[in-house]
Order: C-alpha cells, then sequence, then structure tokens
C-alpha cells in the first residue's frame, strides 16, 4: 500500500497525493460522456489538477478547518473532486444520497450545519430549500450543472453559483496549503440509512478509514490494474471505503455506471475485475436468469442445474466445506471440463467475463443466489459491516469462503457476542460517535469500549454467522419470535417477488406484503385465467391464493408460526425516492407500515 521505505499514509490526501506521485499517467477514473456519447478517462495527474482548482475555490467560500461540506452529486469525477478538496482542507464531508427526498436532505444540511452544498441542479436545491428549515451557517450552494442559477426562493440569503464560475473565483485565489488533517480528524460525517427513524451522523476520523483499507486488502487484495465498476451511492460507507478511498490506495480504475438501469450493459462494455454491490443486485440477476431458464426447454435446464450442482461440489472441496452426495472428484472435474463452456462460461459473459472478485455487502444474500453464482464460478464473497465501523467488520476470502457466513474478522477488529448473542466489535476502524449526539453514542458502546452492533450472531472456528437483527425481531401474540430479514429472503428467492416484508408483531400470524415482478405477474394471471392488467386481479382470492402457496412453498423449510399464512399484492415497487427503502435498498419497516397501515388492519380484520 506504502512506497517502500515511505511513511505509511496516515490520512486521505496522504493516500491520493501518493498515488499521484506513484503513478501519474494511468487511468484513475472511467465515465460516460452522455453529450459525446463515449467512456471518457482521467489520469491520476489530472486528477490532482482538479482537486487543486476546487480546493482554492473552496478556500474563497471562507469556511473554516473542520465545517461540514454537504455532497449531493451521483457517482462522478465532480464528486471525487469536491470530497478530495474537501478532505485536504481539513474540513469535513457529509456525503448525502443523490436522489434522497428534499425534507431528508434539509434535516441532515441542518443536523450537520453544514457551511456548503454541492448538488447537481438548481431545480434540487429549489425543492430542498422549500422542504425545510436550512441552517444559518450554510454560506453557498454550488450547481454542476449547466444552467442558470439563482437565488432559491425559500432560502433567499443563501448564494448560489454555477460550478465553472465558482471555479473561475477560485483561480483568483493565492495558492495555500493550510495544514492537512491529522488521523484523528474528520474525514465524514456519514448518515445512517434510518430503516427505522431519523438518521443519525456517523463520525468517522482518518484514522478509521485508513485503518480499513489496510485491513481489508491483506485479505482481499486488489491491483493497480483492476477496473471497478462503481454504481452504489458514494453517501454509503460501503461504497466510499471500498470502491472509492480503496483503488485510491492501490492505484485501480473506478468506471462510474451510467445508471442502474444500465448495470448490465456497462458490465459486458466495462468488463470490470472487482465488483463491490448489495445483494439485491446479484438477486436480480438471478431471477432475470431464472426466468429464462422457465422458458428454456427441459434439456438446458437440466444442463444448468447439473453444472450448478457440479461446481458446488468443487467449490466445497476447495473450501474443505462438507461435500452432498456422494459423487467422485475425478468425476465432478470430467462433468465440470464439458459443462463450463457451456453453461457458467455463458453466466460470467453477463458480468463481463473477466471478475477477479465480486464483494457483495449491506445486506445478508440469499443461499440460493450464492449457491448458483459461485458453483458456476463467480468469485462471490460476502461480507460484513456497518457505517459505524468504517465500514468492513469481516469477510470471506478467496482462499477461506464459506458462503453461509460473513467470513473472518479484518486484522486488527475483535468480535464478541454479548447479551442476547449480539455481535459486538472493537477495533481501529470503530466511529468516534454519533454526532451532536452522545447519549446515542453512549447507547451503542459498552461500559468496557466495545460497539454494539444490533445484530445477533454466532461464531464458530472464528466464522461468523450473522443469526437476525435484535431490534427486528417480530414477536407474534403468542410469543413466537421470527427474524423478517430470513423470511424475506427465502420469499425473494422465488423470481415472481421483487420485494417482500413480513409483519405480525403483537399478531397472531405472520403476513406478507409483495412486490410482484411483472413478467412473471403476467404468466401467473394467464395460468389463473385472470387480467393481469385490473388491478382487481391483484385482490383477487385466486391471486392471493396462489402467491401465498408459492411463499409457504418457499418458506417451507422455517418453523410453522413462521410461515406466511396471509399475502397482499402489488405491482406498484418500494423505491427510494418513495421513501420506502434505504440508498442500499433495505426496507424502511416503519415507513411501510405506515403507508400500509390500512391494508394490514384488513389482512388481520378478516381473519
Amino acid at each position: 500500500m506504502n512506497d517502500t521505505g515511505a511513511k505509511p499514509s496516515r490520512t486521505l490526501p496522504e493516500l491520493f497525493d501518493r498515488r499521484v506521485r506513484l503513478s501519474p499517467a494511468a487511468e484513475a477514473y472511467r465515465e460516460y460522456d452522455l453529450a459525446g456519447g463515449r467512456w471518457v478517462s482521467t489520469t491520476w495527474q489530472e486528477m490532482a489538477g482538479s482537486v487543486d482548482a476546487w480546493s482554492r475555490a473552496l478556500d474563497a467560500v471562507g469556511l473554516e478547518r473542520g465545517a461540514r461540506v454537504a455532497v449531493l452529486l451521483p457517482n462522478s469525477v465532480n464528486y471525487v473532486c469536491i470530497d478530495q478538496a474537501v478532505l485536504r482542507r481539513a474540513m469535513v464531508p457529509v456525503p448525502m444520497h443523490a436522489i434522497d427526498n428534499p425534507a431528508s436532505i434539509a434535516y441532515i444540511l441542518s443536523d450537520a450545519q453544514a457551511g456548503l452544498l454541492v448538488l447537481s441542479n438548481a431545480a434540487q436545491w429549489e425543492a430542498v430549500a422549500a422542504a425545510g428549515y436550512i441552517p444559518e451557517s450554510l454560506k453557498m450552494v454550488v450547481v454542476t450543472g449547466n444552467e442558470a442559477v439563482r437565488r432559491a426562493e425559500h432560502a433567499p440569503g443563501v448564494a448560489v453559483m454555477a460550478l465553472k464560475d465558482w471555479l473561475v473565483q477560485g483561480a483568483g485565489q493565492p495558492h495555500a496549503e493550510p495544514a492537512p488533517p491529522g488521523t484523528e480528524d474528520l474525514a465524514g460525517i456519514v448518515y445512517t440509512s434510518g430503516t427505522m427513524g431519523r438518521p443519525k451522523g456517523v463520525m468517522l476520523t482518518h484514522g478509521n478509514i485508513v485503518a480499513n483499507i489496510e485491513a481489508v486488502l491483506e485479505l482481499v487484495p486488489a491491483r493497480e490494474n483492476d477496473v471497478f465498476l462503481s454504481f452504489l451511492p458514494l453517501s454509503h460507507t460501503f461504497e466510499r471505503t471500498i470502491g472509492y478511498y480503496l483503488p485510491i490506495a492501490t492505484g485501480s480504475c473506478v468506471a462510474y455506471a451510467r445508471s442502474v438501469a444500465d448495470i448490465p450493459e456497462d458490465l459486458k462494455t466495462v468488463r470490470p475485475t472487482v465488483l463491490v454491490s448489495v445483494p439485491r443486485i446479484y438477486e436480480r440477476f438471478y431471477a432475470k436468469l431464472q426466468e429464462t431458464l422457465a422458458a428454456s426447454g427441459a434439456v438446458t435446464r437440466a444442463m444448468f442445474r447439473l453444472a450448478e450442482e457440479v461446481g458446488w461440489r468443487r467449490f466445497c472441496r476447495r473450501q474443505g466445506m462438507p461435500v452432498e452426495g456422494k459423487r467422485s472428484a475425478p468425476l465432478d472435474d470430467l462433468l465440470w471440463s464439458m459443462l463450463e463452456p457451456l453453461v457458467a462460461r455463458k453466466l460470467l459473459a453477463q458480468f463481463g467475463g473477466r471478475l477477479y472478485v465480486a464483494v457483495s455487502g449491506g445486506a445478508p444474500i440469499s443461499s440460493a443466489v450464492t449457491r448458483c453464482f459461485v458453483g458456476l464460478g463467480l468469485p462471490l464473497l460476502q461480507g460484513y459491516g456497518m457505517t459505524e465501523t468504517s465500514p468492513v467488520v469481516a469477510a470471506n476470502s478467496l482462499q477461506d469462503n464459506w458462503p453461509a457466513t460473513v467470513g473472518r474478522a479484518l486484522r486488527g477488529v475483535e468480535v464478541r457476542t454479548g447479551e442476547n448473542n449480539e455481535l459486538q466489535v472493537r477495533g481501529p476502524s470503530v466511529m468516534r460517535g454519533y454526532w451532536n449526539r452522545p447519549e446515542d453514542t453512549q447507547r451503542t458502546m459498552t461500559a468496557d469500549g466495545w460497539l454494539r452492533t444490533g445484530d445477533q450472531a454466532a461464531i464458530d472456528a472464528g466464522r461468523i454467522r450473522i443469526v437476525g437483527r435484535i431490534k427486528e425481531i417480530i414477536v407474534t401474540s403468542t410469543g413466537e419470535k421470527i427474524a423478517p430479514a430470513d423470511l424475506e429472503l427465502a420469499i425473494t428467492s422465488d423470481p415472481l417477488f421483487e420485494q417482500a416484508m413480513v409483519i405480525g408483531e403483537d399478531r397472531p400470524f405472520i403476513g406478507a406484503f409483495v412486490v410482484l415482478a411483472r413478467h412473471a405477474w403476467k404468466e401467473l394471471a394467464a395460468s389463473l385465467g385472470i387480467d393481469p392488467e385490473s388491478p382487481a386481479s391483484l385482490e383477487s382470492d385466486a391471486a392471493r391464493g396462489a402467491a401465498l402457496e408459492r411463499i409457504q412453498t418457499a418458506t417451507q423449510h422455517f418453523p410453522r408460526y413462521a410461515v406466511p399464512k396471509a399475502v397482499r399484492l402489488t405491482l406498484e415497487p418500494w423505491t427510494i425516492e418513495s421513501g420506502l427503502i434505504t440508498p442500499t435498498l433495505k426496507l424502511k419497516r416503519n415507513a411501510l407500515q405506515t403507508r400500509l397501515g390500512e391494508r394490514i388492519a384488513g389482512m388481520y380484520a378478516r381473519r
């Protein structure tokens, strides 16, 4: 990670400067130019010049050391420029999701007492200004889009500048290099997704993040010639550390996907060697694969299943895991030599064909998905972490990959289980605390200095298996306890269901609300003889009965009390924009239950 004989990089600006010094002419970033219709590359030396220009413009705003700068941009070179400029001036980035709702953005601006906001377009600022209280600390808004700008009607006291004008203003600033940040200075206030309530600002230091990068690289080394495809929002610590700061340490190139919808095509164009994702992306590929198989002939389906089974057994043998069945290794190797070019290679080509490692984090991934992809040769590694730990706590490696677990703790990270089997963490990447919330910080830490994760875990031979979420455990009126995330994963393993939420707190049984995949719904409706375009069909007993039967099949390995006994259907997806899921695609349970309140009451009133 460092020059031979050089001092280790202690802060993120030191990490960036080292990279520019080591490989100035190498490709650093690649993004799509919509106007020109082509991918454009930027070298590390070019990035250094841009970061210097943004730093001078930042000087002209007149913010103090430690000031908070809010960033509301999509993943892009511009994002890197403002983030690096803020860090270089010993200020604190406050990343926000580019498509978060205006009220949430206004809340974060106020809570962080931001001094500057950088966003994509003037309409965003108008919406934010109209949505809530704008703090007096906010001196300026910088708009990166090519459009005329003006002060917002609801925040006339806040100056608004176009990026090009802001940079011109900065060019006239005298060159100055203030004292750089130290290891204990803040490198970000990252607001948690807030699945159950208002988000909290997690304070991460330069030392926290650099320690996490170093530990991750010991487990899963990245290479200078690697290419990352970035599409998770840079407002999320998983993407910030692993998909942004870590490639700076290794000198790898980061290509920014055009959009989530374009990921399948971008994978084939960019052909990444490293993929950092949340489970939902892999699950979408899996669901599409299942749809394709369902429409294929019997021979194709049989060949695919055989390839998956053979590949899984070969994987288990390599990892020292128990092997199902009594098929011999030589026979499996022979079968694989025939099946690999016919089945596995075609699947891997959908991911670009040269993935060295595919990382999954942010939420648990379905065992059906991992078995399929790992069995067919996708180097899928599951890890575990949280914003409060910068974020990685544990991960599998290519040499030690047990998919049913999240792997072993990183070097320097200590783990233990406490009351109610709660996983607790201690180490150099654990946050300083929550911004302006000392009581919350105190509640999150144990008396002897360990971070309470809120997740239940089992640790076996050093490998960590996440069992459930303490706060999300459903307790029915009969006293049975159910982990909803496990049930929901099982339900969405059926390609009919895009999203699922189970309920049952203080209720006599478990119920499910599901979002149906449109293509699969049309096929089901046709088989039932009902109109897939009619909203009434979703409320019909036939549709509900068929969906419930498939849910009960998908969850048949759960205890009887955990298997849903009622279901409600919709085709309307739960989105970030509607405030029903987080930027990493986790359910916002409180928001969903509020939205579905009448339907929930109706589900239980009829039984």
